[in-house]
């Protein structure tokens, strides 16, 4: 099946522009107390470095490339530690995450999965550890190009903002294994999508394109397959110029109209509304404004 599906998608000269564009930038940077994988990296599946020209903006690539980066349990522990340090590190006020131009990931590993008892997934917490995407404070946008299927399309809505290249192709096909979607499929998808197409993308296990995938609300802007990555880089610089303390705030005011009622959510808005108050970023935004200068944040 990993073969058919490489094979829908090639790279063009479009790929190589954009690669060439990337090169005006400053050289990415890796995380502290990381090398480059043939020098020992303690991460196998993922490419991970400090981008933009701040480097303000953490850059997570699946690498797996033989699978069309299927999400095995090893890859899925990287992410997580990837993610930990990241969101300690204070340079960083974005984060980004986005896979190859044939697939972002083409869904949970089946050979992993495929011998598991009830009894193994209930006591081991099965796909427990995926939450932790779903929990870092700093804001997240998945790049997706190409197959976000299964768990790769659960892993792209945990993130807070979706651009997609135009062939990107979104999906639940576990219907079509014998199961359902185990790491948020069935919540998160209809909250983005509404009740109807969520239950036919789950029910059928068709594939919804990327401008179908913009229309229903689950992403927020297609771009050329080229340019899908500069987007998000360009974006979440632009989320890291901000104050990375108010940053979270309004991440967990807007996360909390998916999980609560609207008089809580409210509450909690107001709340964190109030808490910006006595932050020094919030006087340094305003005087600025009055000002007429830019603001220059210290994330105090």
């Amino acid at each position: 099946m990993a073969a058919s599906l490489r094979a829908l998608l090639r790279p063009g000269a479009a790929a190589a522009a954009a690669a060439r564009r990337r090169a005006l930038l400053p050289p990415p940077r890796p995380l502290p107390g990381t090398r480059a994988r043939s020098a020992g990296s303690p991460f196998q599946y993922l490419a991970v470095q400090k981008t933009g020209a701040a480097a303000s903006v953490g850059l997570v690539r699946l690498n797996r490339p033989q699978a069309l980066n299927a999400l095995c349990e090893g890859l899925m522990a990287e992410l997580g530690r990837a993610l930990e340090t990241l969101e300690n590190d204070p340079q960083v006020g974005a984060i980004v995450i986005t896979g190859s131009q044939k697939a972002f990931a083409a869904g949970a590993d089946i050979k992993e999965m495929q011998n598991k008892t009830f009894q193994e997934c209930y006591s081991g917490g099965f796909l427990t550890g995926w939450d932790k995407v779903s929990t870092v404070r700093k804001p997240i946008i998945a790049a997706v190009n190409g197959y976000a299927l299964g768990g790769g399309c659960e892993l792209a809505m945990m993130c807070d903002i979706i651009y997609a290249g135009e062939k990107a192709q979104f999906g639940q096909p576990e219907i079509l294994l014998g199961t359902i979607p185990g790491a948020g499929g069935t919540q998160r998808l209809t909250r983005a999508v509404g009740k109807s197409l969520a239950m036919e993308m789950v029910l059928t296990g068709d594939r919804i394109s990327a401008a179908e995938a913009k229309e229903a609300g689950l992403v927020s802007k297609v771009f050329p397959v080229d340019k899908l990555l500069d987007a998000a880089i360009a974006c979440a610089e632009k989320i890291a110029n901000n104050s990375k303390l108010v940053a979270a705030m309004a991440k967990e005011s807007v996360n909390a109209a998916f999980e609560t009622t609207l008089a809580e959510g409210t509450r909690t808005e107001k709340r964190l509304f109030y808490a910006t108050f006595g932050t020094d970023d919030r006087k340094e935004g305003m005087t600025a404004f009055v000002e007429k200068r830019k603001a220059n944040f210290t994330d105090s």
